[in-house]
């Protein structure tokens, strides 16, 4: 069976611009919603796919932390080539993540991370994550039980490198999230099981921009942009937004 992937997506609706980054294992559907919102209020939006991500488990293995880096600023980069000068981020997860080193390495209007680990504490749920997203696209592909088994764990025995590239990222952007002066807005969903949660109150209390604040969802699990509080989150997000001292 021949599955469609998820393509990058660029919504042009105003001179504002958000990049919108998809978190470890996932693609554009992640901040899909958040991005049509965003273009009903005059924002345009972009999100890149990071290299390996949204196609055949094999592949994303083949990539990296610092890969996965270079497309963020590679996306940020391609919104200036479309002629827009003030541009936020808002990333979800590992998108938090590079979103915050996009922070303190561009000029970036403002950012918010949603659910992003500043703690490498939790290889056991993301493996388990990655386990699950590769036996589902296996099975789309209409592979047998046991074929998929066998393929699925030779996977996970060969992502280790893929591991600690992502836990030093997580490192270092833990370790620089206080050279951060731009506003921030942190979001953490109350029922994330995929991160340790005391990584907003580390944002949080780390960042050094006058303008910062803090919102748990208490409804919500680690996919926070389409879980049951999406619409509210949308729309804090763009109050948010409205509040930055655009200069367009």
């Amino acid at each position: 069976m021949k599955i469609k992937l998820p393509q990058p997506f660029t919504f042009e609706a105003g001179p504002r611009a958000v990049l919108l980054l998809h978190g470890f294992t996932g693609h554009t559907a992640d901040v899909r919603m958040l991005g049509r919102f965003l273009e009903s209020k005059g924002y345009t939006s972009h999100a890149p796919i990071y290299r390996g991500h949204g196609q055949e488990p094999e592949e994303l293995i083949k990539a990296g932390a610092d890969e996965w880096w270079e497309d963020a600023a590679q996306a940020y980069h391609h919104l200036q080539q479309l002629g827009y000068s003030e541009i936020a981020v808002a990333g979800l997860s590992l998108g938090g993540v590079l979103g915050l080193k996009l922070a303190y390495s561009k000029q970036v209007k403002g950012v918010i991370p949603m659910c992003a680990p500043m703690f490498f504490d939790n290889q056991e749920q993301l493996t388990k994550g990655y386990r699950w997203k590769a036996k589902q696209f296996k099975q789309l592909e209409g592979k047998d039980h046991d074929t998929i088994e066998t393929e699925v764990q030779a996977l996970v025995d060969q992502s280790r490198g893929m591991f600690s590239d992502l836990g030093n990222l997580i490192t270092e952007v833990h370790d620089h999230v206080d050279t951060i002066y731009t506003p921030t807005f942190v979001v953490q969903a109350g029922q994330d099981d995929m991160i340790n949660t005391d990584s907003a109150a580390y944002i949080y209390d780390h960042v050094e921009a006058d303008q910062k604040g803090i919102k748990w969802y208490n409804e919500s699990g680690h996919v926070i942009t389409m879980d049951k509080e999406k619409e509210q989150l949308h729309e804090d997000i763009y109050q948010f937004l409205e509040s930055l001292d655009w200069n367009i």
